[in-house]
């Protein structure tokens, strides 16, 4: 499972030209989630992102989480994170878990960044056609994959 993180002033990701979802201060987080992962990869994640201190203290130093911030989250599913392009100029694909697979888990994440971590998360449509708009503060992007943790 892989999260990209990014720290953002506001973020909000429309479908069909509706507003689905919209935070101000928080992350815009990226979910992408791959064959064989299970809800513990998804506990880690949750409690890495819930934890992760990366707003600036009063001394400038990235030392605060969401929590101390009163950030939120904007959390949209993004089966891309596991593009394999070792061969050629077309990326497959094969690697991303099936649908049937990915959705719940998804949903399985958010809901515990909610109920575990008290935190306020927005999100997209699953395999919904999306328009992301953010603001990344810093900019700050982090990178987080399961296999790496």
């Amino acid at each position: 499972m892989r999260v990209v993180i990014q720290r953002c002033a506001r973020a909000e990701v429309r479908i069909e030209g509706e507003i689905a979802g919209a935070i101000g201060r928080g992350f815009m987080l990226l979910v992408g989630i791959t064959d064989g992962d299970t809800k513990a990869e998804a506990d880690l994640l949750a409690k890495k992102v819930a934890q992760m201190r990366v707003f600036e203290d009063a001394e400038g130093k990235m030392n605060l989480s969401l929590h101390d911030v009163g950030g939120a989250i904007l959390s949209i599913s993004q089966f891309t994170l596991y593009a394999d392009c070792k061969k050629g100029n077309r990326p497959s694909f094969i690697k991303a878990a099936r649908p049937e697979t990915a959705a719940p888990l998804y949903d399985y994440f958010n809901e515990v960044l909610r109920t575990q971590y008290g935190l306020q998360v927005e999100t997209g449509r699953f395999g919904a056609d999306m328009k992301v708009d953010f603001i990344n503060d810093g900019p700050v992007t982090i990178l987080l994959d399961t296999a790496e943790l």
